[in-house]
């Protein structure tokens, strides 16, 4: 069995798989990381509502959590995304 085999075995959208294995590969040992919607969205193809919505979808699930960081003058910073596993 797979590492990832909890998630195809899940009732998540497609759009919201997708995000998760873009996350996943791009997180730390931590299981962090801190890209942007817009980015995620041009490496995956798909709008940045289709990512908010997958991000969403990943909440209600318990596999993400994210975390807006901000700049030392308080500004908005990068979102944090922390992915957990089943």
């Amino acid at each position: 069995m797979g590492r990832l085999n909890f998630l195809y075995r899940m009732e998540l959208p497609h759009r919201a798989v997708a995000v998760y294995l873009y996350l996943y590969d791009r997180a730390n040992r931590d299981g962090e990381c801190w890209p942007s919607i817009p980015t995620i969205a041009r490496e995956l193809k798909l709008s940045e509502s289709t990512v908010r919505r997958a991000i969403q979808d990943l909440k209600k699930a318990e596999l993400l959590v994210t975390e807006q960081r901000y700049r030392a003058r308080g500004g908005k910073s990068s979102l944090l995304f922390q992915i957990r596993k089943s």
